[in-house]
Formats: C-alpha cells, sequence, structure tokens
C-alpha cells in the first residue's frame, strides 16, 4: 500500500507518481523559466552552466561527426566529378595558349625582321601605364571611369585604355594624377574601327547600351558575325589594330559589337601613351617677285621699251 506521496505501482508494472508531486514539479518549471534571467541569474549558476556547456560542445561535436561525414558523401563526390571535369577543360585551354603564345613570338620575330628590312619606325606601345579605376558618378559622360594615373605619368588626351582583355576607352580629361576614361559604350564615343579579317571599315558609336553601333558600314562590306573588330588608326589619334570585339547583328539587323573588355570588371587598366600622326613640316614654296626697273630721272624710256620688245614673240 502506498503512503501519500510515495509513488505506487499498477498492474503492468509502470511506476506512477501521485497527483501531488506532479503539481510541485510542474509550478517549480514555471518558477525557474519565469526567474531565469541573465541579469538576475547567480554567478555560481552561470559558471556551472558555463562549464557544462564547454564540456558537452566537444562530445556533440564528436558524436555529430559520422553524420556529417555521411550527409557529405554524395555532395562531395559530386564535386570531385565536377572538378575533374573542369581541370580537363582547364588543360585543353592551357594547350591551347601555349599554342597562340608560340605563334604570337614567331609573328612578333617575323614583324621585327620586316620592319628592320623595310626601315619602319612604328609607334612604341610598350611604355603603359598600368592604373586603377574608380567610379565617376559627378562626370560629364553617363559611361566614364576615373583613373589614377595623369600628366605626371605621361597620360594625355585622346590616349587608348585597355584591360586585359580589350580596348574600354579613351583619356578625354587629364589632371596630374589622374585622367577621365570615355568608355567606348558612352554616347559620346566615336572610334574608327575595321575587321580583322576583311579591313572593312567602320566607325564605333556608342548609345549607352552594352554593345556599340558600327555606323557608316558600306553596303558590299565583307563583314559576318564573329569577325574580330579592331581599331583602324585611320583618325591618326590611336594605334593599329587594338583589340575591340567581335561584331554580331542585333534583332533589328543592325551591326553591333560584343566588347572584350566585359569579360571581365574594370578594376585595372593600361593607358598606352600615343602620339598621334601629324601633318608634315614642309616649308612653303617661295614666288619670286618681278622687279621692275626705276625710271630714269632724264625721262628716258628705253629700258622699258626694251623689255616690253624681249617679252614680245
Amino acid at each position: 500500500m502506498a503512503i501519500g506521496g510515495s509513488s505506487r505501482r499498477n498492474d503492468d508494472g509502470d511506476v506512477r507518481y501521485s497527483r501531488t508531486f506532479t503539481v510541485a514539479l510542474f509550478i517549480l518549471t514555471i518558477l525557474l523559466i519565469a526567474f531565469d534571467r541573465p541579469q538576475d541569474r547567480p554567478p555560481l549558476l552561470a559558471n556551472i552552466r558555463s562549464t557544462i556547456t564547454d564540456l558537452s560542445a566537444p562530445l556533440l561535436d564528436l558524436a555529430a561527426a559520422p553524420v556529417r561525414g555521411i550527409s557529405n558523401i554524395g555532395p562531395y563526390w559530386r564535386r570531385q566529378a565536377g572538378l575533374a571535369q573542369e581541370n580537363a577543360g582547364l588543360r585543353r585551354r592551357l594547350d591551347e595558349t601555349r599554342y597562340w603564345r608560340d605563334l604570337a613570338m614567331q609573328l612578333r620575330d617575323q614583324i621585327e625582321l620586316y620592319e628592320q628590312a623595310l626601315n619602319v619606325d612604328t609607334p612604341a606601345t610598350n611604355a603603359r601605364v598600368g592604373a586603377w579605376t574608380l567610379g565617376d558618378t559627378d562626370g560629364p559622360f553617363v559611361q566614364s571611369r576615373l583613373i589614377g594615373a595623369g600628366t605626371r605619368r605621361g597620360v594625355e588626351d585622346g590616349d587608348p585604355v585597355l584591360n586585359v582583355y580589350g580596348m574600354i576607352g579613351r583619356i578625354v580629361e587629364t589632371g596630374e594624377v589622374s585622367a577621365r576614361v570615355l568608355m567606348l559604350t558612352d554616347l559620346n564615343s566615336r572610334i574608327p574601327v575595321m575587321a580583322d579579317r576583311s579591313n572593312a571599315r567602320a566607325v564605333l558609336v556608342g548609345d549607352n547600351s552594352p554593345y556599340p553601333r558600327l555606323e557608316f558600314l558600306a553596303r558590299d562590306a565583307d563583314l559576318e558575325d564573329g569577325d574580330r573588330i579592331v581599331t583602324s588608326g585611320d583618325d591618326g589619334g590611336m594605334p593599329r589594330g587594338l583589340p575591340i570585339g567581335l561584331a554580331q547583328r542585333d534583332r533589328q539587323g543592325r551591326w553591333r559589337v560584343r566588347l572584350f573588355s566585359d569579360q571581365a570588371p574594370i578594376d585595372f587598366v593600361w593607358v598606352f601613351p600615343y602620339e598621334a600622326v601629324g601633318a608634315p613640316d614642309v616649308p612653303l614654296p617661295t614666288i619670286p617677285v618681278e622687279t621692275q626697273a626705276a625710271p630714269d630721272p632724264a625721262g628716258d624710256s628705253e629700258p622699258a621699251a626694251n623689255q616690253t620688245a624681249e617679252a614680245g614673240p
């Protein structure tokens, strides 16, 4: 027989507690929850709680490690398969890059031999100036950038600006330590260009869209989708052959250019100082002025008559 609040067993052997003991535990739980505030918690209780947490955290992490390992098996092998495929693609690109590097070195050597044989003085573009770019929100142009290089480093108006992939614009304003770059996509940009394959001439016109237009293109121009567009240098303001992009038609059938420079964010650029080709400095020919003989004070007009007679048939 059970006494007062002691436990008693039923016929099935389960332990049952008295109603008073259950109500007391419930009230105690409510009181602990209500008065368990961090600011009112005794220091001893806080220290005990933090110690228990420090001891149980490594054990819980160790117990969860097998579960995490099993759950990560699938994503791990899928990631390994993707990395293997990407590695194979990178190896193919590396082989292609080596081929083009060897070809570029051969062409460079041939060009040097031809220049020496023909005594051609090409513009020097090796003295490039590197600079970081900044956003230009208050400038006079919609599509422009500021760079941290100016006249102190040899940057002048009209110099072309390129990133690692291709041309992005040209210098339009220059200070001592900074300069403004007018992007090829700006509405005010006009660059003479040509197709590298067929030498078809055009003018690259920006319209504040990512793909500038090709204007003033001849009707019978030999131009195809994917043709490489480079600078033509027809204006004499920049060198010939700077890479710009690939030609493509839009939905309206107009020719546009997908810029090479859009392949990566424009953070670091190079400015190629270029001296524009000017008109030859040739002195004007001097026109001889015929001198007339002074009249004779004595009134003798014979010299004039003789000159008239010599000039006649």
